[in-house]
């Protein structure tokens, strides 16, 4: 069996082998798993939330629906995964991806009044472009576009950006009126000590060179969380999931929901819609095969990433899937660099993912166990380890510098990698210009800073609201 393995995902000319890539696998289903719980519970209507919106079913409570869409996210990912493992032989796990979930819900379903089922059909048609963009190479050339700074510093825009997810999930930055952001009451908080804790445990262990650093970190705050909470130091729901979801099988109210969703579509706010979901995923799915790619080494000495095409495709194909089941953008997951740090190469890593993802589909309550805090301990670890990307940018040169310095800032502070990409991307040209080398600047740069202004436009001024 493993020398199958290691022929059919190449492992000797990756300098990989059977255990590494599944210890790689089970390392990024760890720190992505949480989105089984997350991403139903952002799609879905709920009566008490301020902003109406999301996924709401006829004949069937929020929790059925919940339920419902856990198994659709399940069923999306694996999808994409398994075009990524053996048509794209590289290590990285998608799923319906945050900030992509939240803009359907909350703004287009609830804001802007759209049903549910029109936006699954948008998601249909971004996806079946993605396709077609992909086979012609077009997505290819695009990525190929972005400026060499952008794409040094995409790796540590994603670490800071992995840094801040991870802290907050941990209770070590909170939620700040005057300062946005703020250290949590981390003495006395029992989630915030026991992060704290893990954190530590972990990179000390990395530091030993203990392989399986990050999963045995996770496993042990997530026993130790347990433990407390089953003495009866603390209530379930405080170092513990309040409540194990168990499966819901009959996803029929949403499977092919899409359909409906083309009747009576107005067409200019039905493109403005794909148009704003092709831009993020698109950008999004970019931006974390650069800057994984770049941790993994899979970047060549000019930065781009070989045969990047078919990464891409996987990433089509599961948008495409997913919302015909009944899920929002499927895209390439940040979290896949927790695998490609402890050394997953080939596609066989994403295959261990596909499978824990499918395997999920029966013990849901056992990868709902994993509280957020203790999986997001992986996202600060592997943001340590992204930051020395930084020395590859050439900080000499200012017209490196702007670009490279917009985009590692604007990433986090946005909480969008592609919103931090367009900063470097938009600025490069300017500030090219400015030192009077306009020659260096490509004319697809030009455009593609030109359509990023569009797409700010669309995104931010109103045009959205004022189609609907």
């Amino acid at each position: 069996m493993a020398g199958t393995l290691e022929e059919l995902f190449e492992l000797d000319e990756h300098g990989t082998d059977v255990r590494t890539e599944v210890l790689a696998g089970v390392t990024t289903f760890l720190t992505m798993s949480y989105i089984v719980v997350v991403n139903p519970f952002i799609l879905t209507a709920f009566p008490d939330d301020d902003i109406p919106g999301g996924i709401a079913i006829d004949g069937f409570g929020p929790g059925e629906v919940v339920q419902m869409l856990a198994v659709v996210t399940i069923l999306a990912s694996v999808v994409a995964m398994l075009v990524m493992a053996f048509y794209a032989n590289r290590p990285f796990g998608l799923a319906p991806g945050l900030g992509l979930n939240a803009f359907f819900a909350i703004t287009v379903v609830g804001i802007l009044g759209v049903p549910w089922e029109t936006a699954l059909a948008a998601i249909v048609v971004e996806g079946v472009v993605f396709i077609l963009l992909t086979v012609v190479g077009a997505r290819e050339y695009v990525i190929r576009l972005f400026p060499e700074p952008v794409k040094f510093a995409v790796g540590t825009g994603i670490g800071l950006f992995l840094a801040i997810i991870g802290l907050q999930a941990m209770g070590v930055v909170v939620n700040d009126a005057a300062t946005l952001i703020s250290l949590g009451n981390v003495a006395s908080d029992p989630v915030a000590i026991l992060s704290v804790l893990g954190l530590f445990f972990t990179l000390v262990l990395y530091a030993a060179g203990v392989r399986g650093s990050i999963v045995i970190g996770i496993g042990v705050t997530t026993l130790v969380g347990w433990g407390l909470t089953l003495a009866g130091f603390f209530e379930q729901g405080t170092l513990t999931p309040g409540s194990i979801p168990s499966a819901q099988y009959n996803i029929a109210p949403l499977a092919g929901a899409f359909v409906e969703g083309f009747a009576n579509v107005e067409a200019f706010s039905f493109a403005l819609i794909v148009f704003t979901f092709f831009f993020v995923d698109f950008f999004d799915t970019a931006g974390t095969l650069v800057g994984v790619g770049q941790a993994g080494g899979f970047l060549d000495e000019d930065g781009n990433f070989p045969d990047i095409d078919k990464p891409l495709m996987a990433d089509a194909v599961g948008t495409t899937v997913g919302g015909m089941l009944g899920t929002s953008t499927v895209t390439t997951f940040v979290e896949s660099a927790t695998g490609v740090e402890e050394g997953g190469r080939t596609g066989l890593t994403a295959l261990v993912v596909a499978g824990l993802f499918l395997a999920s589909l029966v013990v849901v309550p056992l990868a709902a166990a994993i509280p957020q805090y203790a999986s997001h301990i992986a996202l600060v670890v592997v943001a340590v380890l992204l930051m020395r990307n930084v020395v590859d940018i050439d900080w000499e040169d200012f017209s490196h510098a702007v670009p490279a310095g917009l985009t590692i800032m604007v990433m986090p502070f946005t909480y969008s990698i592609a919103y931090g990409i367009a900063a470097g991307i938009i600025s490069y040209p300017l500030v090219k210009t400015a030192k009077g080398e306009f020659d260096d600047v490509l004319l697809g740069q030009w455009a593609l800073a030109a359509a990023f202004v569009v797409y700010f436009v669309v995104r931010t001024g109103g045009v959205l609201q004022g189609a609907v």
